[in-house]
């Protein structure tokens, strides 16, 4: 089945960004070695993302691997990750997780500026149940929850300066567990947006937190997960 676009990650995602700001380091030998995504490597390398035949998009901290959807039922999107520093689980918050030795720092001079994912957002109708899976694998525990009424948003840092991911809850969406979307720094949003046009991208906007800007990359690209670009 084909994933379901999303096209709300303007709203939803400068909001959270804030908050993992705020969130303090932990002490864990874990690390989220990439996230998987399921997709066509050429729709990444359209928006200036260096893709290696392997399918890797080096990135600062955590990076990107991009997978054939039709290896996984034909579904496009965020489908996995990989760990360093946990014992070999299976899956993480029901994931697929592949879990692997700590890699060396790799990085790709790319054109559309990336350097680092910030965060990685998961829909869900449990958020308790997805913190304690993660904490239960990892040891990383969750750091903070911000009630918002009708959404809830909890926050774990997956190792020492790491991937936050960041779990939001709404009362309204009775919903199976998902990645849904990922924010990426750039070191100069607007040249970022320049490279991309209006087509592509839409106009920067200040995130919530003081200083720092987000735009997000339209369904249209066909990167098959929401994403969002953002200013150091």
């Amino acid at each position: 089945m084909k994933r379901r676009r999303v096209t709300d990650i303007a709203q939803s995602l400068p909001a959270t960004a804030t908050t993992c700001e705020s969130l303090m380091m932990v002490d864990t030998s874990a690390r989220v070695e990439w996230l998987t995504v399921a997709g066509d490597p050429d729709a990444w390398r359209s928006i200036g993302l260096t893709v290696s035949a392997e399918g890797l998009v080096p990135l600062f901290g955590t990076s990107l691997r991009i997978v054939s959807p039709d290896n996984h039922d034909g579904a496009l999107g965020l489908i996995g990750w990989a760990f360093s520093g946990i014992p070999d689980v299976g899956d993480v918050a029901g994931f697929p997780t592949d879990v692997v030795d700590a890699g060396s720092p790799v990085f790709a001079a790319h054109e559309l500026g990336a350097s680092q994912l910030d965060h990685v957002v998961i829909f869900t109708g449990s958020m308790d149940g997805v913190s304690d899976a993660i904490e239960a694998r990892t040891g990383c525990e969750r750091k903070r929850v911000r009630d918002l009424g009708e959404m809830q948003q909890g926050f774990h840092r997956v190792g020492r300066g790491g991937l936050i991911v960041e779990i939001v809850q709404h009362a309204d969406r009775d919903r199976t567990t998902e990645m849904w979307g990922l924010v990426m720094i750039v070191d100069d949003l607007d040249a970022a947006c320049a490279l991309l046009g209006s087509e592509r991208v839409s106009q920067p906007k200040d995130a919530v937190q003081p200083g720092r800007r987000i735009a997000t990359i339209r369904p249209e690209v066909g990167l098959g997960t929401a994403v969002a670009l953002m200013s150091t």
